[in-house]
């Protein structure tokens, strides 16, 4: 194993084990090394590695800190990695999407409040019948983030956050290429709010499903 590894793996070993825990401060780098038994070399490297994946904080001036390692925060990591996707996999990730998403939203019948629904409601309305496609396709991320959001599960959350770049290029290539695009997905929109005012779960991950499946559908017959 490279001491870079090795390091890194003795700090996870600590932070695993408890011996650091969220909002810790790890101990000088002098002592942290004499306890593990590296090099401050490798010291310094594994900490600049787990700083890159929001495991550490290092704060000029202050010392290097356990973060909240919340999955939203963690989670940051898949979606750098995901901002280097080529073209020729956006297919593969609708169809993750298409996996996660619906389920996510089912989740949300059971979770989302009355006034979320309102507010998701209002925002449809103040879109009108004809927006542009960039309005549409962000107003279309945020009502899935939204919905998502409200099924109270932050790793699914981050992971479908993580996802949605890659598939937006083609959600707004769909909408202006394909005829009617817009006006379908702000009538699949009313159909998945409708379908959590019901609290029917299945409705729900059903309208999700064809949502997200008619955008893989038509790139798929595109390419």
């Amino acid at each position: 194993m490279a001491v870079t590894d090795e390091a890194i793996e003795k700090i996870k070993g600590m932070i695993v084990s408890g011996a650091l825990r969220p909002g810790d401060r790890l101990p000088k780098e002098s002592a942290l090394a004499a306890e593990l038994g590296l090099s401050r070399n490798s010291l310094r490297e594994a900490v600049r590695a787990l700083s890159l994946i929001r495991i550490l904080d290092v704060r000029q001036g202050d010392g290097t800190y356990v973060t909240s390692l919340d999955p939203q925060l963690l989670l940051e990591a898949v979606s750098f990695v995901v901002d280097f996707h080529r073209d020729d996999t956006v297919l593969e990730f609708l169809a993750v999407r298409r996996i996660l998403e619906p389920a996510a939203t089912a989740l949300a019948a059971s979770w989302i409040g009355a006034d979320q629904l309102d507010a998701l409601s209002a925002r449809l309305d103040a879109l009108g019948a004809d927006p542009s496609v960039e309005e549409l396709v962000a107003a279309d991320l945020e009502f899935h983030r939204s919905i998502v959001r409200s099924a109270g599960n932050s790793v699914l959350c981050a992971l479908l956050d993580g996802l949605s770049g890659p598939t937006t290029r083609a959600r707004i290539w769909r909408g202006l290429t394909q005829e009617g695009a817009v006006g379908r997905t702000l009538r699949e929109h009313r159909a998945i709010l409708g379908a959590l005012r019901d609290r029917d779960a299945e409705a729900a991950r059903s309208w999700a499903t064809v949502h997200i499946a008619s955008v893989e559908q038509w790139l798929r017959a595109t390419l």
